[in-house]
């Protein structure tokens, strides 16, 4: 019954597709209400919503690189849910900005942009977050971060960059909240197999991506979801500051 999250309530960002939409399912289907979150498509949200089962669940809406929206999404959540034991961090952008190839203009746009959402974003709501569970006694945060944080992105420094500070903060925070009894895990996957990375997984470099794996295939999006349950389940509170690698062992770190 580890994973049994009957009377839990959790906030997950960005997850009206892709990865956040496969990890509220699951907790879903494990008991928990869910308060799905989305910045720009409200259908997607509400499609989501519609498709989980138990509730009854919640929708919030807010961009995640705006302080304010953060912290009014995270009330939103805890009014509509009632209270707030579990934050999933999984909002996050990428973008290309090889560095011989755009302006100085955008090589700071883009850094901005991917910095905003990836880090300042994740922190915001892990603050907004923990007062909230703070306050009643205890809670779980789990960030979704990326293989691209150890084994480097070449055209995209910043989304790596991003996920190494995510890394670096969520082991700072579960050495802070400890006391308070919210433990802080991460979850790191390599490429996985959602609308977003359709495109770099077609063709010849789909294939290559493939062969990274000894399993010749990129992660589902279930497998991520099922290593953030985890994380966030009970028993696994010793496990706070972890990291764990979801990449089929296509990029191996000691």
């Amino acid at each position: 019954m580890m994973l049994d999250f009957t009377g839990k309530n959790v906030l997950i960002t960005g997850s009206s597709r892709g990865i956040g939409r496969a990890i509220a399912q699951l907790f879903a289907e494990q008991g928990a209400r869910v308060a799905v979150h989305y910045h720009h498509n409200r259908a997607a949200a509400e499609e989501t919503v519609a498709a989980l089962s138990g509730g009854p669940h919640a929708l919030v809406q807010g961009d995640i690189a705006d302080p304010a929206a953060v912290a009014a999404l995270v009330d939103d959540a805890v009014a509509q849910l009632g209270r707030l034991d579990i934050l999933v961090n999984n909002a996050g952008i990428y973008e290309d900005h090889p560095l011989a190839d755009v302006s100085y203009e955008e090589w700071q746009r883009s850094w901005a942009a991917v910095m905003g959402a990836n880090v300042f974003g994740a922190a915001n709501a892990c603050y907004c977050a923990a007062r909230h569970m703070i306050a009643q006694g205890g809670g779980r945060i789990v960030n979704v971060s990326s293989r691209g944080a150890f084994r480097g992105e070449p055209t995209g420094p910043a989304y790596g960059a991003s996920k190494a500070a995510l890394n670096a903060m969520s082991q700072s925070l579960a050495k802070y909240l400890a006391p308070y009894h919210i433990s802080v895990g991460v979850v790191a996957p390599g490429f996985v197999q959602t609308d977003m990375a359709r495109e770099a997984l077609t063709g010849e470099r789909g294939e290559e991506i493939r062969r990274q794996s000894p399993f010749n295939r990129v992660a589902k999006p279930e497998e991520v979801a099922y290593a953030v349950l985890f994380l966030a389940s009970e028993g696994a509170e010793f496990m706070t500051g972890a990291i764990i690698d979801v990449n089929g062992a296509s990029y191996l770190r000691t």
